[in-house]
């Protein structure tokens, strides 16, 4: 067995230094000897150095190959720091030592050949028979093939780790500017087998990552390469994942936190994020992943996984199919005032005025007619007391009579807001019995502009909005706190009844009804007949219900389907501080509420429900400047048929006999069984005994059988 050359040489040189270490220090301290071995051996440490701050492997390697050098240096100087030749001749025991450790490894000779193996002294491979009928044997997947380093290093972690769902490495591409991310490219090792077993564990136990950092894919048939089942693509990126976990781009943060299955949105993909620093508002427009999907949100948990306060008053969606936004806000938005004007409020030819704005700045709008049904328009409007519905009857009753139609208010109390609106509309009354005779005069309206005669060609028709043939004005018959005057001991059925004819009748003869409430439903007023009608004829708006779920109640209840509806809070308050740390230091939450007044949610054509904050009417100040110089009223026509039927003049007069009930008989001795009917004549006075003691002497079962006996004439 011969030696290789280089060996050879090495060893000589280890044989021929060994002398000049021990030697020289002891017998030349001043040679140039000593130098020189001691800057070689400096560069040796130099180069330990560099090799193991190197990104490329075989570190150890090139330490090995610099340790002669180091070693040299730290023998020579160790001879020259000790007496002589040191105890028991330790020079040059350290230098023979020197000399076998480099005559042993031959770091220099060895390493070099490491691309020539097998070496020299090898037995030379015998050539082996092959039957004719045995298959060719596939490569070996650890053959370097021509393959990069990278790949070559890959596929030595990949074989210690026993080749995992019997797979080899194809081709290993590094991920740019990251040190430890690549993308493997995995092949079955039977040709014609698909991939079956390999989980993300696998091949993080192969590289030493988490199994997290580990992403499995498919390959797609490419062309000039294979693809299916018997392939697989596995990502693996641990710098990427310590990254995002710190500091996460926006569309990372919203795939992890917002579109994953325990997310706020799940299934959604982020489309992107702007921010308009002007409006102090930043947005998020996604959309769900799979077209076919509703989204499903959860904004408290989407303002978790986005870092942004829960707050209901700062952040809003809006959905729109399959898409959706997200607008989270510095300020609240709808905490602003939008006074209103009369450009504003003047309708447009389609009968479209605006009524407020949105979280966004978009005009909502509503209408004085229907354009498209050839009608007028009826009105809901809901919301608690201070929530701002009289502010949104100023607002309408404006645009209506910019419009040249006449309105009508009505109220179960008197007030200062209404009042003042009495000075700008037609008629305006605050009591049962006013409401009661406005609802009957409104209901003969019908009848006499049934039978009026337009002027072009003497025959009555229908009425046409913005028709100016149209011999008579529409008419907008307001009534507020309607559940309550509904159910007055006295009145209510009476306005209930007419109230539910008017919403079916009224539309066709140019007569809208506009009840207001703190309910739309029915044990509260609100029959069936009127809420649908109400609800197909007109855009509901909704302010605060008292709390968020009653809003929400109130204005499904006046929606087709539940759509989702947003929130309305009882007040704008933004989270200050931390609530632990005032906890701890037993300080006050801050009282910085503001009022949700004006706030409201319109329920628009297509069933969606919108936020909105209506248009500030001041009532401190003059309104003259929203209405019109003159008041819109009935033509003379309409009065003199209404003074016929005896249902104009004073409406706040006593009750005239027969008007609401029958007089009692004469016969009764005066026991008051008089019979209260909704709609009709009748006799008694408003307030009489009658009435009073009916209702107190129906105390016992026999006296509730003899007034229901009193009641259908037995």
């Amino acid at each position: 067995m011969s030696t290789p050359r280089s060996v050879a040489l090495e060893r000589l040189a280890y044989t021929l230094a060994a002398p000049v270490l021990a030697v020289a220090p002891n017998v030349y301290p001043d040679s140039p000897v000593n130098t020189v071995v001691q800057l070689a051996g400096a560069a040796g440490i130099g180069g330990w150095v560099l090799a193991a701050k190197s990104e490329v492997t075989s570190a150890g390697r090139k330490i090995l190959r610099w340790s002669p050098l180091v070693l040299a240096a730290a023998v020579d100087v160790a001879a020259m720091h000790t007496p002589g030749w040191g105890p028991w001749w330790l020079d040059g025991l350290l230098a023979a030592g020197w000399a076998a450790a480099g005559y042993t490894v031959l770091p220099f000779s060895r390493h070099t050949r490491r691309h020539h193996r097998p070496a020299l002294a090898a037995p030379a491979p015998q050539i082996q028979p092959v039957p004719a009928e045995a298959p060719e044997p596939e490569p070996s997947p650890a053959q370097p093939d021509g393959a990069d380093q990278l790949t070559r290093e890959a596929r030595m972690l990949w074989e210690r780790a026993g080749m995992p769902a019997r797979t080899h490495i194809v081709s290993a591409t590094r991920h740019p500017a990251t040190r430890n991310d690549l993308t493997i490219l995995l092949r079955a090792s039977e040709t014609g087998r698909p991939i079956t077993g390999l989980s993300e564990d696998d091949v993080a136990a192969a590289f030493g990552v988490h199994a997290d950092d580990v992403a499995l894919m498919d390959v797609a048939v490419q062309p000039g390469r294979q693809g299916g089942p018997g392939w697989k693509e596995a990502s693996i990126t641990p710098d990427a994942n310590q990254r995002r976990r710190e500091a996460p781009t926006h569309q990372e943060r919203w795939t992890g936190r917002v579109g994953s299955p325990k997310g706020g949105a799940p299934g959604s993909v982020l489309v992107r994020r702007t921010r308009d620093d002007e409006r102090g508002v930043t947005f998020y427009r996604a959309k769900m992943a799979d077209s076919t999907e509703t989204p499903r949100i959860d904004l408290a948990e989407v303002c978790r996984g986005l870092n942004l306060k829960e707050d209901d008053s700062c952040v809003f969606v809006l959905i729109d199919g399959n898409e959706f936004l997200i607008s989270a806000f510095d300020t609240p938005p709808l905490s602003a005032v939008f006074p209103a004007t009369r450009e504003l409020l003047t309708p447009d030819a389609k009968g479209m005025f605006v009524c407020g704005f949105t979280i966004s700045g978009q005009p909502v709008k509503n209408m004085v007619f229907q354009h498209d049904k050839n009608a007028a328009s009826h009105g809901l409007v809901l919301g608690v007391s201070r929530s701002g519905k009289t502010q949104y009857f100023a607002i309408n009753m404006a645009a209506e009579s910019l419009a040249g139609q006449v309105v009508w208010l009505s109220t179960v109390r008197k007030d200062e807001k209404t009042t003042t609106l009495g000075q700008y509309i037609d008629r305006q009354g605050s009591n049962a019995l006013w409401m009661a005779r406005r609802l009957r005069a409104a209901k003969a309206l019908c009848e006499i502009r049934a039978e009026m005669p337009w002027p072009h060609d003497g025959k009555p028709h229908g009425y046409k909005p913005g028709d100016p043939r149209c011999p008579y004005r529409q008419l907008n018959v307001y009534t507020d706190e309607f559940m309550t005057a509904a159910q007055d001991a006295l009145f209510g059925e009476d306005i209930q009844t007419n109230g539910d004819d008017l919403t079916v009748t009224g539309l066709k003869y140019g007569i809208g009804f506009k009840p207001a409430g703190q309910s739309p439903f029915a044990h509260n007023g609100f029959s069936t007949e009127m809420k649908d009608n109400l609800r197909q004829n007109s855009r509901p708006v909704i302010f605060n219900m008292g709390s968020p779920a009653a809003t929400r109640k109130a204005a499904e209840g006046t929606m087709e389907n539940a759509y989702d509806v947003p929130t309305i809070p009882a007040r704008y308050s933004r989270q200050e501080g931390s609530a632990i740390e005032r906890a701890i230091k037993g300080e006050a939450d801050p009282e910085n509420g503001v009022s949700t007044g004006g706030v409201a949610v319109i329920v628009l054509d297509n069933g969606r429900a919108v936020l909105m904050r209506s248009l500030y009417a001041d009532f401190d100040t003059d309104l003259a400047d929203l209405f019109p110089e003159e008041v819109n009223r009935l033509t003379d026509y309409e009065i003199s048929e209404l003074t016929k039927r005896g249902l104009w003049g004073d409406w706040n007069r006593d009750p005239d006999p027969g008007e609401f009930w029958p007089e009692p008989d004469e016969d009764d001795d005066g026991d008051g069984r008089s019979r209260q009917r909704g709609g009709g004549g009748g006799g008694g006075k408003r307030g009489s005994k009658s009435g009073s003691r009916r209702a107190e002497q129906v105390t016992s079962p026999r006296q509730a059988l003899e007034a229901i006996k009193s009641l259908t004439g037995t």
